[in-house]
């Protein structure tokens, strides 16, 4: 079990602690250079996190565990209309990135009004190929509980944000975050930052909480092994152009090259002396023609 980890410090001898990543096994997941300083984040296993902090300490650094990082998260709004979508949903998507994470904004085609609002089929499993979604709904109470279909049966953890004070349990939620709604503004005021990072502790508990639950049955490989594997083993990710050629989930790999060329070249990477066809389930996204690698627990080996 790998734990994705931030080290924040200066410039001056962070090869150090890249070394000391790969010595434990580990790999570097983004890096950042900023003038005088650095940002790594990392995938180390779980055992060797004080080795990290150690060295990070030495360095005059600082690290800290970084939960939301090598996770997708959708970030939906009921419609791309101007009443929706800015600026609170493009704020919580920025936001979300700093802590690591990758973040997908939707717009839902029938989400306009509380009697009419609609999800469709493609709609639902778009979503569902997140590790989790975020709803970013209005400043109505009621409003809000009459537009629950459009995630009671999501299957996956569901956040909804909104303006008033609510039960995230009468709503079907998984959590519900106040203090967000119609803004027609930057979410930069000291009540947003708060609310933000309120987000921010809600997202890292629920994505906490899966780490946990996939440990009582664990995937066959880890899916930062199968991205290293596929950045090392597939040439045509190089060539893609795009800031996150690569994106990993819980339980899988995002691929951002066409299905229908390269599925099954990617079916026949070998990750740890396995197939990865064998492994895992390669399949179509509904993004664009994305190819999703979702891996197998071990119990499917049995």
């Amino acid at each position: 079990m790998y734990e994705t980890m931030t080290f924040s410090g200066g410039i001056h001898k962070h090869n150090e602690i890249e070394e000391l990543i790969e010595d434990l096994g580990g790999f570097v997941l983004q890096k950042n250079d900023q003038q005088l300083d650095v940002t790594i984040t990392m995938a180390v296993p779980a055992e060797d996190t004080d080795k990290i902090e150690q060295k990070a300490k030495e360095l005059l650094g600082s690290v800290e565990i970084s939960p939301l990082a090598s996770t997708e998260i959708a970030v939906v709004s009921p419609t791309l209309a101007r009443q929706h979508l800015p600026h609170a949903a493009c704020d919580i998507a920025e936001y979300l990135r700093r802590y690591g994470t990758k973040t997908n904004m939707i717009g839902l085609a029938r989400g306009a009004g509380k009697g009419i609002s609609q999800i469709s089929k493609s709609e639902k499993d778009l979503i569902e190929e997140h590790d989790l979604a975020i709803f970013s709904l209005g400043s109505f109470e009621d409003c809000i509980r009459k537009k629950t279909h459009l995630f009671e049966d999501i299957d996956i953890p569901v956040i909804v944000t909104g303006s008033p004070e609510l039960n995230a349990e009468e709503i079907n939620a998984n959590a519900y975050v106040s203090d967000f709604g119609r803004i027609p503004r930057r979410l930069k005021r000291g009540e947003n930052i708060r609310a933000l990072r309120k987000l921010v502790e809600v997202s890292e508990d629920i994505i906490s909480k899966q780490k946990e639950d996939l440990e009582d049955d664990p995937l066959i490989v880890s899916p930062i092994i199968v991205k290293i594997a596929l950045e090392r083993k597939v040439p045509e990710v190089a060539h893609i152009n795009s800031p996150m050629a690569l994106v990993s989930q819980l339980d899988g790999v995002r691929v951002k090259l066409p299905y229908d060329e390269f599925h099954e070249e990617i079916a026949d990477v070998e990750v740890e002396g396995y197939r990865l066809g064998d492994i895992a389930e390669i399949k179509k996204s509904k993004m664009y023609d994305h190819i999703l690698v979702k891996i197998l627990p071990e119990t499917s080996l049995l």
